[in-house]
């Protein structure tokens, strides 16, 4: 039997359109050539012409908050509270058990950009696929901006997962999400002119904010969901450990044995 990897991680990369204005993330490359006199000057009297070709060591200064690439939310990102009153943890508190599970993917991609999934949604989209949720299996949605990932209108394609499909899937024991859009929930742009129509303040980030309710963990900005099947595979998302952050970086992978 072998195995098989498939990375479902965007970059992190300069000049692509994966975040809103003010929010991108930078990379700064420092060259071999850039970096010789550094190296030369941590031994005293030795000059760039003795290092090989004169060259030093390649490295990268990042730019970024938490939620730049692909990344784990940590229930703090989403309220100071989980659970109905507990204190909300932080992403160096998530359990690691929560993060290396089999996968289900249910395929959104049909629904309109702004549209908020709701709990009937999930219920007929696992009868579609043959598959009863078991606890801490990691749900991911394929929606309408995977393919759309780079373009100028990213982060406002796809739908988003509600409070009700949300609190469907954390009622089932599941503790890890994703999503391939920008957030969890529908894009801002679609939910403003929701919200200006109705006044109604719950409707803003009201995936997100299920979390005090159950807390949970979710994954934004995946890729490649378009080529998984809807299950038969484990998904790998540990976070990078920052103390007391509200998400981590994470190398997204699909984990297949064959």
């Amino acid at each position: 039997m072998g195995r098989r990897i498939v990375d479902l991680s965007i970059y992190l990369e300069n000049d692509v359109i994966s975040d809103p204005p003010g929010y991108q993330p930078k990379v700064d490359y420092v060259t071999h050539a850039d970096s010789a006199k550094d190296v030369s000057a941590f031994f005293p009297g030795m000059t760039e012409e003795e290092l090989p070709d004169g060259q030093g060591w390649a490295l990268e200064w990042v730019h970024a908050m938490t939620h730049n690439g692909t990344h784990l939310d940590a229930p703090y990102h989403f309220h100071t509270t989980m659970n109905k009153g507990e204190r909300a943890i932080t992403i160096d508190e998530v359990p690691l058990e929560w993060c290396f599970n089999p996968g289900v993917k249910l395929d959104f991609r049909h629904f309109e950009d702004g549209y908020v999934v709701t709990a009937a949604d999930v219920e007929a989209e696992l009868a579609r696929i043959d598959h009863e949720l078991s606890p801490l299996e990691i749900v991911i949605v394929n929606t309408a901006a995977g393919t759309a990932y780079g373009r100028e209108d990213y982060v406002a394609t796809g739908c988003g997962m509600g409070r009700e499909a949300t609190l469907y899937l954390l009622e089932k024991g599941v503790r890890v999400t994703g999503t391939d859009a920008w957030s969890w929930d529908a894009p801002f742009v679609h939910t403003k002119d929701k919200y200006a129509e109705t006044g109604d303040a719950s409707l803003i980030w009201e995936g997100h904010r299920a979390g005090m309710e159950i807390g949970y963990c979710h994954l934004e900005k995946l890729h490649n969901l378009e080529g998984l099947p809807p299950f038969g595979f484990t998904i790998a998302c540990f976070p990078f450990k920052i103390r007391a952050a509200s998400a981590g970086f994470t190398r997204a992978v699909a984990i297949f044995d064959e």
